[in-house]
């Protein structure tokens, strides 16, 4: 346990210029006592951490001291090849950095080890856009990515139904969702120079027509949480198209198939407002939001004899029609 916190101190105290006990104590999960002692003995084993007195001091290594990465396991290796996705990188034009990353680490870790980067390609591979679609890379997004990782305010001219518009805008971070990539990205000083109290909004690449990045960078927003930011949007996206309302009586199995029938969101929704216990069959009565009658119809379908329409009256109906119109049909084929 301790032998894991001294490596987590030495490659936190080489990935900045120094930082304070609090700091370190913080991202150690540990008391600033805990951190002074553990400095003292990584000093005594020879790693020169050095510590600043007074109001602004701090530890940092002296002499430019690296350490190589020796203590990772076979796992730990393995797994950080795999943080990087080929296709989204090379979409990006960042592949040859990635490339000249990876034999940069190769080299630093254990003969042993040098071998992970082809032992985990061979077991994992992410293909990122959905079935029965050819994906098309923006032309635009190796711009974007360069202005993101250089924190560069751009200017961008994007398609919002038969019109453009142009925004300016400081991108933060960038999303591949079933092989459609978004910016994630705020207005830049949207009330004059100096304030900061644009919202983030959520912008796809292939509908930019322009992207003018500028010479100067603006200031991040360190709070902000692109995995937590894009999950909140992703869900609140879920709901916002939920305008209509159906009431149904789901099987046992309707119940496990509903969330792979219709949107993840609603399902959950549904099944987690249910008061009433199943009746004597097992079947259970929901009420489900769904995009539209018409949408619904098509989803409720794939479900087949699992689910019964009790409202509204014009979808039951239709339903209704559907299963006569397949019972003739077959009745039919059975006749022939």
């Amino acid at each position: 346990m301790r032998a894991a916190r001294l490596i987590k101190m030495v490659l936190l105290l080489q990935s900045r210029p120094s930082m304070t006990a609090a700091e370190l104590a913080r991202e150690l999960e540990v008391s600033e006592r805990t951190v002074t002692r553990d400095a003292q003995a990584l000093s005594e084993a020879g790693v020169p951490v050095y510590a600043d007195r007074g109001r602004a001091g701090g530890y940092r290594l002296i002499g430019g001291y690296r350490t190589r990465l020796t203590g990772l396991a076979r796992g730990e290796a393995e797994a950080l090849f795999l943080s990087g996705v080929p296709g989204a990188l090379r979409e990006m034009g960042l592949e040859d950095a990635a490339s000249a990353a990876r034999l940069k680490v190769s080299a630093a870790l254990l003969p042993s080890l040098r071998d992970a980067s082809r032992t985990a390609s061979q077991r994992f591979h992410l293909d990122a856009p959905s079935w029965f679609k050819e994906p098309k890379t923006p032309e635009l997004l190796p711009a974007v990515a360069d202005a993101v990782w250089d924190d560069r305010r751009i200017t961008a001219r994007y398609r919002r139904g038969d019109t453009e518009v142009e925004r300016r805008l400081e991108p933060y971070g960038l999303v591949l969702k079933a092989g459609v990539w978004y910016l994630c990205a705020r207005v830049a000083d949207p009330g004059g120079p100096g304030t900061r109290s644009a919202p983030f909004r959520t912008y796809r690449i292939d509908r930019f027509s322009a992207v003018e990045t500028e010479d100067t960078r603006f200031t991040r927003d360190e709070e902000f949480d692109l995995p937590a930011y894009w999950d909140h949007q992703a869900e609140r996206f879920a709901r916002s198209i939920l305008h209509a309302e159906v009431v149904l009586r789901l099987s046992p199995e309707g119940v496990r198939r509903l969330p792979h029938a219709v949107d993840p969101v609603s399902a959950r929704d549904a099944l987690a407002a249910l008061d009433d216990a199943p009746d004597a069959r097992g079947w259970t009565t929901v009420t489900l939001r769904v995009e539209s009658e018409d949408v619904a119809h098509a989803q409720l379908m794939a479900l087949g004899a699992e689910v019964e329409v009790l409202a509204p009256e014009g979808l039951r109906n239709r339903c209704a029609q559907d299963v006569r119109r397949l019972a003739e049909l077959y009745r039919e084929a059975a006749r022939d």
